[in-house]
């Protein structure tokens, strides 16, 4: 029997290594020197520019390429200036090479001034006019927004003005209003209008609603004091969406909906699906994910079969927020994003106005609110609040009715 020694192994396994080492360099050469040689016709568009927050991939850039890119993926439009865009692609001799080109994202959006031609306030009224005036931007959190013109709150009459709002890329909006001071309105005249209250019917909305494609609900909260869960059941309530809970303001406390736990525990005795939603203050894509992680707390114990929702409308003190309407959109997102990774179906609740002007694009589910017998909003939405003066036998308030469609849960 032949055996060898410690020092002729070392030296057969430094032999072999050598030659892996040879072997894996001269590979890396070959490849490099082909890369090196091989043919790159790439041909770019003349205009290298995109919007902010627009949706371009990397082969909306190239007119023509000797080849097949491997990841034509969306270019990150998110923070404006020069932006590297890299990428492979096979080119006809069958060669994988690296390309990069650079293109400059830009915002060309103006501020939105949330105000109509005039703007009525009552004499004396205690308020910084400009602050109560929604001004805010798609990319600055801060624009500067002033108003110009003479006005005083506590004397009446007209005053023309002009509300002038600029962002850090220049964009410039100009609107001008004028301002109504007008005597309190709050003062009793001696005179007693009464006015009929006008309800909608659960089971008119389930008459005209109710079928394959769509469920009718409800959503509720402590306001709703408490309900019968058999009756509203017996009603035919197919869903329902109840508050867990809010913050106390900007970085205030979390306060669990009182009538949350009934809420749920009834709806899971009875049988009727259930989803949560959450009033928030969040003003950072940090306090949307505490907001996430509480909520996911709270409803551990339970079972939740419709979507967590995130529920922001804070619209009056938009300002206060320092937000811009990327930065409100991010961390509603971010909201959605955690209450999904921990296996539940997220949600964002707004009103088609705000839809429509201040939220930017998401591919995240919506509940649509919008008071009226036939939504005309264009966007996707997967519920539908169409009233807040619903009428139902279990409940002796005002409540809200919402409407699904089957095809999106």
């Amino acid at each position: 029997m032949i055996r060898l020694n410690n020092k002729k192994y070392i030296f057969i396994f430094i032999i072999l290594l050598l030659i892996c080492v040879i072997i894996f360099g001269g590979y890396k050469l070959y490849n490099y020197i082909r890369i090196k040689n091989a043919k790159i016709e790439v041909k770019l568009v003349d205009n290298l520019t995109m919007e902010f927050y627009d949706e371009k991939k990397i082969s909306d850039f190239i007119i023509s390429i000797n080849g097949n890119i491997i990841n034509d993926k969306k270019i990150n439009s998110k923070i404006i200036g020069k932006q590297k865009v890299e990428f492979e692609f096979i080119n006809n001799e069958g060669i994988k090479v690296p390309y990069e080109y650079y293109i400059d994202v830009v915002d060309t959006t103006a501020p939105i001034v949330w105000l109509n031609s005039t703007y009525t306030v009552n004499k004396g009224a205690k308020i910084n006019l400009k602050d109560n005036i929604l001004c805010g931007d798609n990319y600055d959190n801060d624009p500067v927004c002033n108003i110009e013109g003479i006005y005083n709150l506590d004397e009446v009459g007209k005053y023309p003005l002009t509300f002038r709002a600029v962002d850090s890329s220049g964009n410039e909006t100009i609107k001008d209003f004028t301002l109504n001071v007008i005597e309190n309105t709050n003062t009793s005249s001696g005179t007693n209008t009464v006015t009929e209250k006008k309800y909608t019917k659960f089971t008119d909305v389930v008459n005209k609603y109710k079928n394959t494609n769509y469920k009718v609900g409800i959503d509720v909260s402590s306001w709703q004091n408490d309900i019968d869960f058999n009756k509203i059941k017996d009603t035919g309530v197919q869903f329902i969406m109840i508050r867990v809970g809010y913050q106390n303001g900007i970085d205030g406390e979390y306060v669990l909906d009182k009538k949350f736990k009934q809420n749920i525990s009834e709806a899971n005795r009875v049988g009727i699906p259930a989803g949560v939603y959450f009033y928030s203050y969040a003003n950072s894509v940090e306090d949307a994910k505490k907001d996430a992680k509480w909520v996911l707390k709270q409803i551990k114990k339970y079972n939740i079969q419709y979507p967590i929702s995130f529920d922001w409308e804070e619209w009056n003190n938009f300002n206060e927020y320092k937000l811009s309407f990327f930065g409100l959109t991010s961390m509603a997102e971010e909201f959605v994003n955690v209450v999904e990774e921990a296996g539940y179906e997220g949600m964002i609740y707004s009103s088609k106005s705000y839809l429509e002007d201040i939220w930017l694009p998401t591919d995240k589910k919506i509940w649509l609110a919008h008071y009226t017998n036939e939504t005309d909003y264009k966007g996707d939405y997967m519920m539908w609040q169409l009233c807040n003066n619903g009428n139902i036998d279990g409940i002796n308030t005002d409540v809200d009715i919402d409407i699904l469609m089957s095809d999106k849960l």
